[in-house]
């Protein structure tokens, strides 16, 4: 519950108060005590107790003619009979009202965020399950791939940062459910839609930057990117970053001048990996020790390196780090099937350039014969990735290629395929029904020395045709039922 003067409260301490207008009139009366039990930006999800944020830039007046609320907040007055809180920026607005509406979660969990181009959801598993040795179990998870709110049940994510609401509800629940701590991705987007604002987190991490989510639904410029990204050092209380990334000084010389205790990993610093094997490492620096992990490639042991520092900040010691590392399953991160043949599948939801092109060298490296690539690209967002995969596809000439449907929305799937294939000077072929081009792939290997690459949808259950999502029987089972 929240009342209506500590909303304004809350508006005027963040400058984000215009006025209220009742009746066509600016009017607030100070003395008057209205409650809120609930709040909403779905007009579905309302009744006569709710506070509905009136957000986005497609928002159209008519969705407000059969509310029943005793208010709704807008930077625009829609001028109808119900009171409006106008504001300069309903967004922050959302966020920082839900953390007071749900007492701070926040505040009551240990959080450790994890932003990067790539890396997130593979770190965050690590994470968690290091968190899980250390506190039997009582760490929430936020994920792109899953979420977790009591540690055991797992459910698929909507976005990889939840909308503020959500994110404060969800963060609510995990504390009523008894956990402890909380690991979670935070997306360039969630800085720029500022899904996150005003929120704080115990230790964070940046685990690489490349070029990817340029386009004209997401980040227009890669300044804007970085940008976005970058945010995350002004709000942690301890901060991880990769040595080696682009941009590595600018994040260095942003955690001095805000005076952010920090580690660093990678070439160049002293948290190394000194020596590596297939399934694992060895350290030296401040984690030092062998650790053994379940998925291929040194970008998985620099990700499990990044948050064996960060979890040790929260209280995780040496045995933790090694069991948890041990342990940890990332779903639709370099899962492998094996056929009757002997073939290798390997479905990793690697789905921007940087990310295939470590998946495709890391298998080629371990199957010298005939390697398979199914891929896709989305629609109607991150079009740059397109060339970035008809580059991959270039400078691997081991590769055969199937190019497929990846969450087209109200893009062609062929067209986007045409599109890839423009960057690609040898031939690439095209089966739109992904089930079918998975069918394709592992009916053209045939031994041990043979490897099918399944990349995009990782453990998505679901196609995006036209803004719906419409039911697929996922990578994992169409592999399956072709082995």
């Amino acid at each position: 519950m929240i009342s209506l003067q500590q909303i304004i409260k809350i508006l005027k301490q963040d400058a984000n108060f215009r006025e209220i207008i009742v009746n066509d009139e600016y009017y607030y009366n100070s003395s008057q005590q209205l409650f809120f039990d609930a709040l909403s930006y779905d007009s579905r999800k309302t009744d006569e107790k709710t506070l509905f944020f009136a957000k986005g830039i497609h928002f159209k007046r008519a969705y407000l003619a059969d509310l029943n609320v005793p208010f709704y907040l807008s930077e625009v007055d829609y001028e109808v009979t119900i009171p409006a809180l106008i504001v300069n920026d309903v967004k922050r607005a959302m966020s920082l009202i839900a953390q007071d509406f749900y007492d701070y979660p926040q505040k009551k969990l240990k959080t450790l965020a994890i932003t990067g181009t790539k890396g997130k959801t593979t770190s965050a598993y690590f994470a968690k399950a290091i968190l899980d040795e250390m506190n039997s179990g009582k760490t929430a998870l936020l994920s792109t791939a899953e979420t977790t709110l009591d540690g055991k049940t797992f459910f698929k994510s909507e976005l990889t940062t939840p909308e503020s609401l959500d994110l404060m509800k969800m963060m609510a629940t995990a504390v009523e459910n008894g956990m402890t701590h909380l690991v979670m991705e935070v997306s360039s987007q969630a800085y720029k839609t500022k899904r996150v604002y005003g929120l704080d987190f115990d230790v964070a991490g940046f685990t690489n930057f490349f070029a990817d989510h340029i386009g004209k639904n997401e980040h227009p410029t890669m300044e804007d990117y970085f940008y976005c990204k970058s945010q995350l050092v002004e709000h942690a209380a301890y901060f991880v970053a990769n040595h080696e990334m682009h941009h590595f000084n600018l994040i260095e010389q942003k955690l001095e001048d805000l005076g952010v205790p920090c580690d660093f990993y990678g070439e160049g610093s002293i948290n190394v990996i000194t020596d590596s094997e297939q399934f694992g490492f060895v350290s030296s620096g401040k984690i030092a020790g062998a650790f053994k992990i379940r998925l291929l490639g040194r970008f998985n042991q620099e990700n499990a390196l990044a948050t064996a520092l960060m979890t040790s900040h929260l209280g995780a010691r040496l045995e933790h780090i090694q069991k948890g590392l041990q342990k940890a399953i990332v779903p639709g991160r370099m899962e492998l099937l094996t056929a009757k043949n002997g073939a290798h599948l390997y479905i990793d939801y690697a789905h921007n350039g940087i990310s295939l092109e470590n998946l495709v060298s890391v298998v080629e490296n371990h199957h010298p014969g005939k390697i398979m690539l199914i891929l896709g690209a989305t629609g109607n967002k991150g079009e740059s990735r397109r060339k970035d995969f008809g580059d991959v596809i270039e400078n691997h000439p081991r590769l055969d290629v199937i190019l497929t449907t990846d969450d087209a929305n109200r893009e062609s799937p062929k067209a986007i395929a045409t599109e890839i294939s423009s960057y690609v000077t040898r031939k690439v072929d095209f089966i739109e029904d992904r089930e079918k081009a998975i069918k394709s792939a592992i009916s053209q290997v045939s031994n041990a020395n043979d490897a099918v690459i399944i990349a995009g949808k990782g453990t998505d259950k679901f196609q995006l045709y036209h803004d719906e999502r419409v039911f697929y029987i996922g990578d994992t089972a169409a592999a399956s039922k072709y082995l």
